[in-house]
């Protein structure tokens, strides 16, 4: 697995574009997100339809179409240092075979921002263009709006990497160990759902694996990780972090699936890492080379995850 591109840091002053790809978005929540990004002296500019709702799918915010528009214009805006994802909920799988990804590579690299839905972004723009891309907290998100650890991390990510280049959760070990690999990852139902498509990369060989998820029972769980298992997608990767699982069974039922369907690949584990969709949510860079210390519950990053 390849190290991939790093974007540039933000500064100051920098226009950031916000999107929502996935599901609708509260408006009083939006502008209270917005208000962050300006207290950190960004210029945030929001995407056309980004307060829409689909006619017939409640769950949707907008058009396939029209979220696919507002991100492909903001990505290709020249302007544009950022595009942040205001939240996920569904909706990428509708619309990320509607961008005109020539184009976005021909953009240029840029931060690109989300976490749970937003999986699929992160496995596109890994495969179709080679860029590294942040799981973290969006701006919409009420976890972000209100946890002041998290919006701390993401704003030190964005505007002083090397100042997190160790990620120290207070994780700890589920199986003991180090590994080193390229981070990926992400929610688990996205990863499982991901397989198959032409922006699926073909294993997690060489990767330290990211994996969370929130509001699905045990055997749901056990499905996708099986699903990944039996796809051989987790054959070859070198160390597995384990993110928040909000809204599922209590924590003791969820651990024992993930020691039973994890635990035999042989490789460093580490749980409860704190990124995901738990308070504070950590901000953890897909693409970059890493180690993982499983023991110390700790992602030392071998370069700042941008530039």
């Amino acid at each position: 697995m390849k190290t991939l591109v790093r974007p540039r840091r933000l500064a100051p002053g920098a226009r950031v574009a916000v999107v929502a790809p996935s599901g609708p978005v509260p408006e009083e929540r939006l502008e209270s997100g917005i208000d962050i990004l300006r207290g950190w002296d960004l210029d945030p500019v929001v995407g056309a339809h980004v307060l829409d709702r689909n006619p017939e799918f409640a769950y949707l915010a907008g058009t396939d179409a029209d979220r696919a528009a507002d991100f492909q214009s903001a990505w290709c805006d020249p302007s544009v240092g950022a595009v942040l994802c205001a939240r996920g909920g569904y909706g990428v799988q509708r619309m990320v075979d509607l961008l005109d990804w020539d184009a976005l590579r021909a953009a240029g690299p840029k931060v690109l921002l989300g976490f749970s839905d937003i999986t699929a972004l992160h496995e596109a723009f890994a495969t179709r263009i080679g860029l590294v891309t942040l799981h973290g907290p969006m701006v919409a998100g009420v976890d972000f709006l209100k946890n002041a650890r998290a919006q701390e991390h993401l704003r030190a990510t964005l505007f002083e990497p090397e100042s997190v280049q160790t990620i120290a959760s207070g994780g700890r070990a589920l199986v003991p160990g180090r590994a080193r690999g390229v981070v990926l990852g992400g929610c688990l139902c996205l990863l499982a759902a991901d397989l198959g498509t032409p922006h699926a990369r073909p294993s997690a060989r060489g990767g330290l694996l990211c994996l969370e998820d929130v509001g699905e029972e045990t055997y749901r769980l056990d499905r996708y990780l099986t699903q990944l298992l039996r796809a051989g997608w987790l054959e070859g990767a070198t160390g597995i972090l384990l993110g928040s699982w909000e809204e599922c069974a209590p924590y003791a039922e969820v651990r024992a699936l993930l020691m039973d369907r994890l635990g035999g690949l042989g490789i460093p584990i580490t749980e409860e890492f704190g990124f995901g969709h738990g308070e504070g949510a950590l901000t953890i860079p897909f693409g970059v080379r890493a180690e993982l210390d499983a023991e110390r519950g700790s992602l030392t990053l071998e370069e700042p995850a941008l530039l």
